[in-house]
């Protein structure tokens, strides 16, 4: 029986030894799988309407200068924010302390606008002093004149310029006059503040067209440099003196041309252009700075067989260049910049196909001067009917209130005491009226130095401006302890000067409304935007021309409009609020707060 056993056992090992081996030493040779795609099924094309949405409208809401605020404060300290000045750290050529640099695109600039109009000049800043991507490119003066030159000769191809850092923004012009200005201006106005202001391109590029057939010729302008082409051909070329040596390729046929000054440089006198009614032709300008320092592109027009009055160097006072006629506030900052009498800014042709509804005729008027509106004086009391909340009424006129207590005169001459309590809800309103809180006003200003990127010469650097920013602060304070629930308003008003002239500029105006909390050490205060303000010395005659900051007004009214405290360190503003309050931000006025126009630089020439 065991043998039996053992020998079944050992049967099975080998039948279970010669299976594994046929597994083993077996190839299995499976077919591949081909895969057919499928025929293509032609679907009906289906003809798709465009799904139509009606959309409601909805009036936008008009956006308010005025905020109410209800301020529930503890009783705290009265704060003087501090003044600062000098900074410390922060990017070169930026300003400490994170301040944003960008521009403006709204602000008057002789530079263009952010906005195009149609028959403009759209223009772009190049550094040459960095590449594309920020990075900096070898470039000195003689490259810098080589490349200029090469740029000019060659065709004035963009693609050349490629290679160059240029600009995020675009502006757009209707005229080139751009009086001598700090050459930083140029990067600051085309958002590349960070860009020193030298070695640097700015190229506008538009249709030179008009209404009927004219001949005429440019009279130009260039520090350091200005280029002019109209249909691929250059028809101006002006530099400063010491550059003219390198683009002596193109020269003046007109003997008045070198004689004449308008903006501290001798005007070039351009070839003659005609052009015929509503033809337009391609013209593109180029200005810019070799070393830093001061900045000016200028085009006047002559216009063929036209006779002009003579200016007070016995040249002829011509009109500016322009697709546009000026607006007011761009010959304002024409004029901060400009000598007075060497140019007309508002005769001359306008240089678009049509003929404008409303257009400036002769020369620069002045400001016309606001009308004086009588402010309203201390709360003028009168007989009035009041309730008391028995029902029973009496005629009298409010004297004081005192202890809780109202004192009322009648007609007759007799003094009555009431209780505060006694009285309607209507009638105690209008005594919180007559019964204004103290206030103690306060108005202090944050400052910020801008540093410069440094210029490529000492001469330059010599004439490196002065900027600081300005963040404008009030605060108002209650001092008295009654409860005073009418809604306040608040006005500041920023003020400036002019650093050479009489006039006093409105850096800032900002305006709030507001309620105090109960009882005395209620606060409410508000500041404006951050205000650039430059100080600077001029190339020329080392003058120093600019801003400086100069004082304040703080003006509080109650809800019907009646002042109730003003804090006014510099005389004749309060008298002349209602003028002031005409005063757009950034414009020059005069002692009696009329806007006027600003003191232009005096003629060396």
């Amino acid at each position: 029986m065991p043998s039996a056993v053992l020998l079944s056992i050992l049967i099975h090992a080998v039948l279970f030894f010669l299976a594994g081996m046929l597994v083993v030493f077996t190839v299995v040779k499976k077919k591949e799988i081909e895969f057919e795609p499928p025929q293509a099924v032609e679907r009906p094309k289906m003809k798709l309407k465009k799904p139509k949405v009606k959309i409601k409208k909805t009036s936008k809401p008009k956006p308010t200068t005025r905020i109410v605020t209800k301020v529930n404060r503890a009783a705290m300290p009265d704060i003087q924010l501090p003044e600062m000045s000098g900074i410390g750290d922060g990017l070169v050529g930026g300003v400490g302390g994170g301040f944003d640099m960008m521009p403006d695109l709204d602000e008057v600039s002789v530079f263009g606008s952010g906005q195009t109009i149609g028959n403009d000049f759209v223009g772009t800043f190049y550094d040459l002093k960095r590449n594309r991507r920020g990075g900096t490119t070898p470039m000195g003066t003689e490259s810098f004149r080589a490349k200029l030159r090469k740029f000019v000769l060659e065709g004035w191809k963009e693609p050349d310029l490629y290679r160059y850092y240029r600009s995020p923004e675009k502006l757009y012009t209707t005229h080139f006059m751009i009086p001598p200005i700090i050459s930083q201006k140029a990067p600051d106005q085309f958002g590349c503040p960070e860009a020193a202001s030298y070695f640097f391109f700015v190229k506008y590029k538009g249709e030179l067209v008009y209404k009927e057939d004219i001949k005429f010729r440019f009279w130009g302008v260039g520090d350091a440099y200005i280029f002019v082409r109209v249909g691929g051909k250059e028809v101006l070329l002006n530099c400063w003196n010491a550059h003219r040596t390198y683009f002596n390729w193109w020269q003046s046929s007109s003997a008045d041309s070198g004689k004449f000054f308008v903006g501290w440089q001798t005007l070039a006198v351009g070839d003659w252009i005609e052009l015929k009614a509503g033809e337009p032709v391609k013209m593109e300008v180029l200005f810019g700075e070799y070393t830093g320092g001061s900045l000016s592109a200028i085009l006047l027009v002559e216009v063929d067989g036209v006779e002009y009055p003579q200016t007070r160097q016995g040249g002829p006072l011509l009109p500016i260049f322009k697709t546009e006629e000026l607006t007011l506030d761009m010959r304002e900052e024409i004029r901060k910049l400009l000598s007075e009498g060497e140019c007309s800014l508002t005769n001359g042709p306008v240089f678009r196909d049509y003929e404008a509804a409303t257009h400036y005729t002769g020369v620069d008027e002045p400001l016309p001067a606001s009308e004086e509106a009588p402010m309203e004086g201390s709360f003028e009391n009168k007989t009035r009917t009041w309730t008391r909340l028995d029902g029973k009424t009496l005629e009298a006129e409010f004297t004081t209130f005192v202890a809780g207590k109202v004192s009322l005169k009648t007609p007759k001459g007799k003094l009555l005491k009431i209780p505060l309590a006694q009285f309607s809800a209507t009638d105690q309103s209008y005594i919180q009226l007559q019964m204004p809180p103290r206030l103690e006003l306060d108005f202090s200003k944050k400052t910020k130095q801008r540093r410069f990127p440094a210029v490529d010469s000492r001469s330059a650097a010599a004439l490196t401006p002065r900027s600081f920013y300005y963040t404008f602060t009030a605060k108002i304070k209650q001092t008295s302890t009654l409860q005073y629930d009418h809604e306040l308003t608040a006005e500041f008003f920023a003020i400036g000067m002019e650093v050479d002239g009489d006039k006093r500029i409105l850096l800032d105006y900002q305006t709030r409304s507001f309620f105090l909390a109960d009882g005395s050490n209620s606060t409410f205060e508000f500041s404006g935007k951050t205000v650039e303000v430059y100080d600077y010395l001029t190339g020329f005659d080392y003058r120093r021309r600019g801003t400086k900051y100069k004082g304040y007004l703080i003006v509080v009214t109650d809800e019907r409009g009646e002042v109730i405290t003003v804090k006014a360190p510099i005389k004749n503003l309060f008298e002349n609020l209602e003028n002031l309050r005409k005063v757009p931000v950034g414009k020059t006025f005069d002692d009696a707060c009329s806007r006027c126009f600003p003191t232009s630089p005096k003629q060396l020439y």
